[in-house]
């Protein structure tokens, strides 16, 4: 696996992948959860591009997630569109408080 929060593309379970801040597993979200968030099938580019652009939600959601499950910090874990989106209307939620 790559650095800590550098995504790859995980081919064999057409997903992507990424180690969260502080965490020894992986997490990983499927393409059709990213199909849920982006109304499309995208590419294994276009879920990359996604999760760069939000990786602070990304981030956000696999903390929520570590802190409301029993996950050990050496366990794998996936995300759903609903993990990720809870988080990026908390994003916009709080940009929209400073703007």
């Amino acid at each position: 696996m790559s650095d800590e929060g550098e995504p790859i593309w995980r081919s064999d379970i057409d997903s992507l992948a990424f180690r969260p801040s502080g965490h020894m597993g992986i997490c990983v979200m499927h393409r059709r959860a990213f199909r849920t968030l982006l109304g499309c099938m995208p590419s294994s580019q276009q879920c990359i591009d996604f999760y760069l652009i939000h990786r602070d939600s990304f981030e956000a959601a696999a903390r929520a997630k570590l802190a409301a499950r029993s996950i050990r910090e050496t366990d794998n874990f996936h995300l759903t569109s609903r993990d990720v989106r809870r988080r990026l209307k908390n994003s916009v939620a709080s940009d929209d408080a400073v703007g």
